[in-house]
């Protein structure tokens, strides 16, 4: 049984995971705007790979008998003004979330919530993917700056990206 701190806590992590998934469709929305095709493919599989998160943590708390209380997701950012800008704001984002799943495992562990804390180091694990990929994106918009032929092979390489649970190879 999922004590009221914990259902509280992660009721919040399925809205902030929701609010990730909104995040980055909107970015997805800037780069159509901006006919960068691959980036705004990136950002439409990130959305999606939030959205199972959230779908997730909605699971987990339904599975310990406890109550999913959705609320409001809050409007994200829409416009930037560079991609280099966008991604430094998934990278500021991600981190965000990193600390937040960082609080469940600390609040998992003063509860003494054994099932609660072993669900969530999938989490820790997976921020740290999620963290460096956007990093690692933000550094190579950092590499070629206002090089149009690097950008559009940067934009290229991201619309390579295969949807979560699609086949490889």
């Amino acid at each position: 049984m999922m004590n009221q701190k914990i259902q509280d806590a992660f009721n919040g992590q399925v809205n902030a995971e929701l609010f990730s998934s909104y995040l980055y469709l909107s970015m997805a929305a800037y780069f159509e705007s901006q006919n960068l095709k691959g980036m705004a493919h990136w950002m439409q599989i990130q959305a999606q790979e939030e959205h199972m998160h959230a779908m997730k943590f909605f699971d987990f708390i339904n599975e310990c008998g406890a109550r999913v209380a959705l609320t409001q997701i809050g409007t994200p950012k829409t416009e930037w003004g560079s991609p280099l800008e966008v991604f430094e704001d998934s990278c500021k984002h991600e981190s965000k979330v990193t600390g937040l799943i960082n609080d469940l495992v600390e609040l998992s562990l003063v509860e003494k919530d054994h099932a609660a804390n072993a669900f969530l180091q999938w989490f820790v694990t997976e921020q740290v993917e999620e963290e460096a990929a956007a990093q690692e994106i933000r550094d190579k918009l950092k590499l070629v700056s206002d090089n149009p032929v690097a950008l559009f092979m940067i934009d290229q390489e991201l619309g390579q990206r295969a949807a979560p649970g699609a086949p490889t190879g």
